[in-house]
Order: structure tokens, then C-alpha cells, then sequence
């Protein structure tokens, strides 16, 4: 089980946003590539790096920062934000990440994705973000009529990595995580499938040793890193076993 720690990149800065609005933007480090560096020296095995300017335009923006960061870690990196085609998917691939996360055109081109997967094979992600269980695109800026469930099931035996799944409305509010929605959607699908949104205490970690969240890959947490709600120590201690867990 894998804590991804988030790294929201918003003009060459690190931030977090509410329910996804750019204007409520916090900044939490004017570099990146140092809040990186510092993850990796707690102890986290992967990074979770999102564009927002580019999830936005339509095209990568923080391109600068995103290099900085995978040149100040060695751990993996797993990037989204306007990442919409063959050539910017290879193009960040030669670059280092671990890991592409397609959302938008997840759902304008799925059978992007499915090329995608055939030529990148373990290196594609799909990024499914819901607000009142519709998908929505476009840096969250526009509703589509897709169900979450459906959205998925489009990519059962592409070869998708992992489905990364944000409950917007609970996304940089600290209410917790949509555990009832996330453990339906990997119970759907074969695809493992990340948590995010909401994630706000130890008490969330917990829940991701429970039984039913075992099909789960991990979870991102941002705001809850950032403002101290979680010790890193006590938390990845928790997932590896090392710390006797507690009903939360």
C-alpha cells in the first residue's frame, strides 16, 4: 500500500486548491524540486506531480519545474496536466517519469490511452476525477456525463496501471476520503486503483489497511502532508505493518 505524497505545481510553485478552484490556491513552497527532495528524505516511495496550469491550457506549462523535481529525487515520478498525445506522453517518458497520468483525453480519446498502454506498457495511468459521480475534464472545469464506474470499465485489459481516483468535492477540504465510491470503483474493476481527495488524518491511513481496501494500490495525500496533520514516520509505519494499527 503506497502513500503518494502530491506535489500540485501552480506557476513554477508548489500549492494546494479546494474542490480544484485555482483561485483558492495556498502556496505551500516556492520550489518544487526542494518539496521533492524533502518527500524522498521521509521516507516515500513515489511522488504524485500534477500540472494544474497545465491541466488547464491543454499542454504542459510547469515543465521547468517538473524537470527540477525529477532531477532532485530518484524516487518515481507520476505526472498529469495537459498531457494529451502520443508524442508529450514519450517525450516525458524519455525524460525520466515513471509514470503518465492521461485524464482529459481519457475520456475525448480513449483508444489514445489503449495505444498508449500498448506502446508504453506499466507506464500509463488513467486519471478519473468525479464531482457528483460524473467525470469531469479539462482541469475539472467541465462536467462530462460519464459515470466513474463507466469511464473505467472502457479501459479493462488496455493495460492501465493504475486508475487515479479524486472525489472533487472533497479534494484540499480535509472531510476524508470517499472510501464507499473509491472501494466500489476497484471492486468494478481489475485495475488497481489510487484513492485521492480528501485524505485529512492517521485515522484515513488506517482505513487503508481495512480488508475491503486491499484491492487499493494507495492513496494521495496533500493538504494533510503539508499542514501536519500526518506524520510521514507514524504513517508510512502504519502501511508497512512496522506500527500496531487501531480502528480508527
Amino acid at each position: 500500500m503506497i502513500l503518494f505524497p502530491a506535489i500540485d505545481l501552480k506557476d513554477g510553485k508548489c500549492v494546494r486548491l479546494k474542490h480544484g478552484d485555482m483561485a483558492t490556491a495556498t502556496i505551500y513552497n516556492d520550489d518544487p524540486a526542494a518539496q521533492a527532495k524533502a518527500f524522498e528524505e521521509q521516507g516515500f516511495e513515489w511522488l504524485h506531480v500534477v500540472d494544474l496550469n497545465g491541466a488547464f491550457k491543454g499542454q504542459s506549462v510547469n515543465s521547468a519545474a517538473v524537470g527540477a523535481i525529477l532531477k532532485a529525487t530518484k524516487s518515481p515520478v507520476q505526472l498529469g496536466g495537459g498531457i494529451r498525445t502520443l508524442a508529450q506522453i514519450e517525450d516525458w517518458l524519455d525524460r525520466g517519469l515513471a509514470r503518465v497520468i492521461l485524464g482529459t483525453v481519457a475520456v475525448r480519446d480513449p483508444d489514445l490511452v489503449r495505444q498508449a498502454c500498448r506502446a508504453f506498457p506499466g507506464k500509463i495511468a488513467v486519471g478519473i476525477d468525479a464531482k457528483g459521480g460524473k467525470v469531469a475534464v479539462e482541469g475539472w472545469a467541465e462536467a462530462s456525463s460519464l459515470g466513474v464506474v463507466e469511464l473505467a470499465k472502457k479501459f479493462e485489459g488496455a493495460g492501465v496501471a493504475a486508475i487515479i481516483y479524486t472525489d472533487i468535492d472533497r479534494d484540499g477540504v480535509l472531510t476524508g476520503i470517499n472510501w464507499d465510491a473509491t472501494i466500489d470503483l476497484a471492486e468494478a474493476v481489475s485495475i488497481p486503483v489510487i484513492a485521492s481527495g480528501g485524505l485529512a488524518s492517521i485515522a484515513d491511513i488506517v482505513r487503508m489497511t481495512m480488508p475491503d481496501a486491499k484491492r487499493l494500490e494507495g492513496a494521495i495525500s496533500g493538504r494533510a502532508l503539508y499542514d501536519g496533520r500526518i506524520d510521514p514516520a507514524e504513517a508510512l509505519a502504519i502501511l508497512s505493518g512496522k506500527q500496531a494499527e487501531t480502528t480508527p
